[in-house]
């Protein structure tokens, strides 16, 4: 497989989150999510929050677009066309910050934080709102690996409960998610 730079993997996950939000049922963005006290449409807030957050460790301010509430898909697709800009400019992508695991890049502060947030929120809006939750063996494998950069802090208040026992037999997927504190 070829080498898949930060750009090119926010590219496809933000994609993939953006195909997952367009396939939500009218009447499941109030069904609760796994994340507790969260809707569906809760996830897609927090997830179209973030790219702001990110932004602005940088200096930059996420430009407001369509409202979560009233266009989900409009606001996924303007935040992330924002942030997917500046991972497309060398010189954004690489702006350099302190942050909580010391001075790192723009670009890998996004690929180790905001990448995995669109691979396990999407995971937790696609079972809100009763779709397929299947997630491509490398992006368990790209979550699992970055588990490893959180240490303690992956279980943090607001970030992943608990790790669960998974069933026997498990999969890879059921065993990731179990150990970020989901039942699949």
């Amino acid at each position: 497989m070829e080498h898949e730079t930060v750009a090119d993997r926010y590219r496809r996950l933000a994609g993939a989150f953006a195909a997952t939000i367009s396939e939500v049922p009218s009447g499941a963005w109030d069904n609760p999510s796994p994340c507790e006290g969260w809707t569906a449409r809760d996830v897609v807030r927090h997830v179209v929050d973030t790219q702001g957050l990110f932004l602005g460790l940088v200096g930059r301010s996420r430009r407001e677009g369509p409202p979560v509430d009233t266009d989900p898909a409009g606001a996924w697709a303007f935040a992330s066309a924002q942030v997917q800009a500046d991972l497309d400019d060398p010189e954004a992508a690489a702006a350099e910050f302190d942050g909580f695991f010391g001075r790192t890049s723009f670009a890998t502060a996004v690929d180790r934080f905001v990448c995995f947030d669109l691979v396990v929120h999407r995971w937790d809006l696609a079972e809100a709102a009763g779709l397929d939750t299947t997630i491509p063996e490398q992006d368990v494998r790209f979550v699992m690996e970055g588990t490893k950069v959180f240490g303690d802090a992956l279980r943090s208040n607001g970030v992943c409960g608990p790790a669960l026992e998974a069933p026997d037999g498990a999969d890879e997927q059921t065993r990731m998610l179990a150990f970020l504190g989901r039942r699949a």
